[in-house]
């Protein structure tokens, strides 16, 4: 069963974290996870720079580590980079020591301030202690996009479909995982149907 929205008794386990940001209009958020890798982030970026869009890069803290050129490109782009864990961990399968000193480490190679989960899976004390000093952004709109045999036909139906002002779009910077037709297709959308994209004060 596929969810194209967290469950919606998601945010009242975690009143703080962010699903949507605040919008008094059209907005969108869009967020990549996973990346940077040299298959994907560069490529990516010339699509958003080509539409004058500024997305948020929540980077694994392992590749980052091992392209933090790719992170200075991110940055000189004027985008957000954001803490996505070092080891990519589900946290209902991790211990809470362990969770919190990965996303620890990883900030030192991507973002002490954003973080958002792996799998969007937290157990509740994980929440409880990195929202002392994260601000933990979860998304309001989910296209499997990493999941090739979905189909870019079903991924763009369901951004079409689900977006709504003020959503936080999750889609994935590695090889194989996004179609750039895709990306395309679903941008000249939200410009036909006057929707925009801002990076909100977090």
């Amino acid at each position: 069963m596929r969810l194209f929205r967290p469950c919606f008794l998601a945010s009242w386990f975690f009143p703080e974290v962010i699903f949507r940001i605040k919008a008094s209009d059209k907005s969108l958020c869009l967020t990549f996870d996973d990346g940077p890798d040299p298959g994907s982030t560069l490529q990516i970026l010339e699509l958003l720079e080509r539409h004058g869009i500024r997305a948020v890069f929540f980077c694994s803290g392992r590749a980052a580590e091992k392209y933090p050129d790719l992170v200075d490109i991110i940055k000189s782009k004027e985008h957000i980079i954001g803490n996505h864990g070092y080891d990519h961990l589900n946290g209902w399968f991790t211990s809470v020591a362990n969770y919190c000193k990965d996303v620890n480490y990883a900030s030192g190679f991507t973002s002490a301030r954003l973080f958002r989960p792996p799998y969007g899976h937290m157990r509740f004390r994980q929440y409880r202690l990195l929202k002392k000093a994260y601000r933990i952004v979860l998304w309001d709109v989910m296209p499997y996009d990493f999941d090739t045999r979905f189909g870019s036909d079903n991924m763009l139906k369901v951004l079409k479909q689900k977006i709504r002002p003020g959503s936080i779009i999750v889609l994935h910077d590695k090889p194989g995982s996004i179609i750039p037709e895709l990306i395309n297709d679903f941008i000249l959308f939200t410009e036909k149907e006057k929707y925009r994209f801002a990076l909100p004060e977090f």
